[in-house]
């Protein structure tokens, strides 16, 4: 058999993992190699990380979520186990702005299911009328038929209201996804949610089920006695989320990533597929295509118009950040905590804001502090178009109106990431399977991308790592293992993603 190779378009931590997983397959003798192909000057995409001010600043994701393994995994097979660092969660505390005033999440709130009723009940977060209903909605029988793929706003209001719509799942969503509750579909976004209303009618009853079943679980496999330390909620690195983008640069061979080499067109002849860039056109068995879906369309649509129309079809939002670095003095009058979310019907352009210095508190030195907002989303995507010296003006007067902060930054920083977050609308998950049938017409390909099955860090190193394994499988090479036992085959192909 002679050597296979794969190309791999686009150099995010998705095309990042799945060359990854082509080289270990490499070095574990298969015989198997890639190119990775990056239109940009650097690789990572979005994950950026800055120094500023002796302050560590993140452009990007500042972190991933510790409970979806892939991204720990990712960075222990790299040799970063002994620099992953956890959020400090003595200070995890998130605010709401509510009638121009900050109220804290209480304790015990689980995205917007109540496990804790006291600190619920207490809280002036919602009103008697909210609470109430949160209260009965323990009451809620299974639901025993769907009325198809329904928005994220839909279901919150079904169960506790519209007010906890707008107050708490609304701008949850804008900070995480960049868009909202009315236009994000519950199954793709929430789909332990929308199981468990399946399953138990109230999500209240299946949230304490599931932490009494995982409670249970932990009792049984470390002892009765086990009292085991809670893991943080966030996890990075001591270096910023850059230093993962560096060791995956390492790892890789040098000649292997094509930098500042734009793919113009895709072609494929049923067993070869092509690739068109200024340099001229090279030759491959398999393509991963690790890039937003829209530009996947584009590529591919030569090849299979289908599968083009669909990726065409996913929609997405802009963001700007703004990193501000603050003498620690300037920043006493905070409230402690990570930081704060603001719903739409406040009327303020910020979106949600984070006290680097409280969440990571290595990120700067003692006498300085890290404000980090948020801006744009499908609500106001016009801010893009705004001069960095406008949208430092607007975030320093919302700065002040809610949390009176006057003092002049020691320094500011404004990234802009143009279309560069997926929105997982109703009815994304049939797009997803159409996605999937129409990928399997096609030998040795596969998607990969924060654009199917899960926007986080992890979710896209999945992606790419499951890509990855599956076209090497389809050249008729050995699977690399790329999972835990178990844990793989949760995951879909072609898109090799999950949630």
């Amino acid at each position: 058999m002679g050597m296979k190779r794969i190309a791999i378009v686009g150099g995010g931590i998705s095309g990042l993992a799945a060359a990854t997983i082509v080289e270990r397959a490499r070095r574990e003798g298969a015989a198997v190699e890639f190119t990775l192909f990056e239109r940009g000057s650097r690789l990572g995409g979005v994950m950026i990380t800055d120094h500023v001010d002796g302050c560590l600043v993140e452009a990007g994701p500042d972190s991933f979520l510790t409970e979806k393994s892939w991204g720990l995994d990712f960075c222990r097979s790299l040799g970063l186990g002994d620099q992953i660092i956890g959020s400090n969660d003595n200070e995890r505390k998130t605010y709401i702005l509510v009638n121009g005033r900050l109220v804290s999440i209480p304790d015990g709130l689980m995205f917007m299911v109540p496990t804790k009723l006291l600190p619920t009940i207490t809280s002036p977060l919602f009103s008697w009328s909210t609470k109430i209903r949160m209260g009965l909605e323990y009451f809620h029988a299974p639901k025993l038929c769907t009325n198809g793929d329904e928005s994220v706003a839909q279901l919150v209001e079904r169960h506790y209201g519209r007010e906890m719509v707008q107050r708490l799942a609304d701008p949850l969503l804008a900070g995480v996804y960049g868009g909202d509750a009315e236009s994000l579909s519950a199954a793709a976004v929430l789909p332990r949610f929308v199981d468990m209303e399946k399953r138990y009618g109230s999500l209240s009853r299946g949230m304490l089920a599931a932490r009494k079943k995982m409670a249970a679980m932990m009792r049984e496999k470390h002892g009765a006695n086990h009292q085991s330390a809670p893991r943080p909620l966030f996890s990075s690195l001591k270096a910023g989320m850059q230093q993962l983008v560096d060791a995956v640069a390492d790892f890789l061979p040098r000649e292997s990533m094509q930098l500042n080499r734009e793919v113009t067109a895709i072609l494929y002849d049923g067993t070869q597929w092509r690739l068109v860039t200024a340099a001229g056109v090279e030759v491959f068995e398999g393509l991963i295509i690790a890039t937003p879906a829209q530009l996947a369309g584009r590529l591919i649509s030569g090849v299979a118009p289908p599968l083009a129309n669909e990726l065409l079809d996913v929609s997405y939002s802009s963001s700007v950040t703004v990193t501000g670095v603050y003498d620690r003095a300037d920043l006493r009058n905070l409230p402690p905590g990570f930081g704060f979310l603001v719903p739409r019907n406040e009327g303020k352009r910020m979106l949600a804001c984070t006290f680097v210095h409280n969440k990571f508190p290595h990120r700067a030195p003692e006498d300085r502090g890290i404000i980090r907002t948020f801006l744009g989303g499908l609500r106001d995507a016009s801010v893009l178009a705004q001069s960095d010296e406008e949208i430092l003006a607007i975030v320093r007067r919302e700065l002040k109106e809610i949390v009176g902060l006057e003092a002049e930054p020691r320094a500011e920083r404004v990234y802009r990431w143009n279309r560069s977050m997926a929105q997982y609308g109703p009815g994304h998950m049939a797009r997803v399977r159409h996605i999937q049938s129409a990928s399997n017409q096609l030998h040795s390909f596969a998607l990969a991308g924060n654009a199917y099955e899960g926007i986080g860090v992890p979710d896209c190193i999945a992606s790419g790592t499951v890509a990855a394994a599956d076209v090497v499988e389809q050249l008729g090479l050995p699977r690399p293992q790329v999972a835990a036992k178990g844990e793989e085959k949760a995951f879909t192909r072609p898109t090799g993603v999950s949630r």
